[in-house]
């Protein structure tokens, strides 16, 4: 593995904890705490449609969450203190540092090469890992993965992505309709997009989990290029996502907006230098001081407060983007 520092497209190196501890234990800390502003913004509003929820979570619970948790139990292992006790007691570790109230969702390894895991279920949430993530991570990126799924169980992604996909649905009912047509595809996109920044979300998380920002995106580049990172430079890694970003014309601009349409998550390097920057702006370093949001003040989250939260957070994005598109809508923006 390098010995290489991450770093930014800008040079920043990401700092490792000085020294091995214990991490710092996040008393009472809220979810809006790691949620992006666009997913935070969508969640809150979405947290007021009181009532359906618990009628999704009620007929989702009759078949298909049951036949979920069947399908693990009978073709997985089931992690505990027996099983996967190493998994286990990291699972444990990074539990108590966000300090997770009640029942853990169930933990469970299956059989799949890859590097990656899911939060699946509505109810009763339940996090699969795969077998290929306990072959290419170190005990301190194994939490981070960990945490990630945990901060999408946490945050209940599962149950309002599963809402929207009912509202999704029921769009079909006009989509005979040329209009309609349209229609679906700019809520799939939409909806897409709200997806992307739930793993930006779930991201911040693991990094707050796990307190190690160089552990958190050697994860991501062992997502884009295999586990074996003996040969590859972090720092070079980062950079690519400003390579990304900026290179090419108005052609590329618009085959990345195709290519990112209908992707759930965005690109590992895109989610590295996302991260990296969410750090060194500063509130990664506040939370762990002690001031962040905590559960307590949840029921007085604004809905207009966070949407114009949100609203703030793709307009930032815009004004300082190096994507020759929105170069372009600036200059004929400032040209008027």
């Amino acid at each position: 593995m390098s010995d290489q520092q991450p770093s930014t497209p800008s040079g920043g190196p990401v700092e490792p904890r000085e020294s091995p501890r214990e991490p710092v234990v996040l008393r009472g800390i809220s979810t809006r705490a790691w949620e992006h502003p666009a997913d935070r913004g969508a969640l809150v509003a979405l947290r007021e449609l009181r009532g359906f929820d618990i009628v999704l979570r009620k007929l989702s619970g009759l078949v298909s969450e049951r036949a979920l948790r069947l399908t693990f139990l009978g073709s997985a292992i089931k992690v505990d203190r027996h099983q996967y006790a190493r998994v286990h007691e990291a699972y444990l570790s990074v539990a108590a540092t966000l300090d997770v109230e009640g029942e853990l969702p169930e933990l469970y390894i299956t059989r799949n090469p890859d590097l990656g895991g899911m939060c699946i279920g509505i109810d009763k949430p339940m996090i699969v890992v795969n077998s290929g993530s306990l072959d290419v991570l170190d005990e301190t990126e194994l939490r981070f993965l960990l945490a990630h799924e945990l901060g999408h169980a946490l945050s209940g992604h599962g149950l309002y992505r599963t809402l929207l996909m009912v509202l999704l649905r029921l769009t079909t009912s006009v989509a005979w309709i040329p209009v309609g047509v349209v229609g679906l595809r700019v809520i799939t996109a939409a909806l897409s997009e709200w997806s992307r920044k739930s793993e930006l979300s779930a991201d911040r998380a693991g990094a707050l989990a796990v307190q190690d920002p160089a552990a958190a995106i050697r994860v991501m580049a062992k997502m884009a290029g295999g586990g074996d990172l003996s040969d590859v430079d972090t720092a070079a890694f980062l950079a690519q996502a400003g390579e990304f970003e900026t290179s090419g014309d108005l052609r590329d601009s618009f085959l990345k907006l195709m290519l990112l349409e209908q992707r759930s998550h965005d690109f590992s390097v895109a989610r590295a230098a996302s991260l990296k920057q969410w750090i060194d702006e500063g509130e990664y370093r506040e939370y762990l001081a002690g001031d962040y949001p905590r559960r307590e003040g949840d029921a007085d989250a604004s809905i207009s407060a966070e949407a114009k939260a949100a609203a703030k957070s793709y307009k930032d994005v815009f004004e300082t983007s190096g994507d020759p598109l929105a170069k372009l809508l600036r200059k004929l923006r400032d040209s008027f």
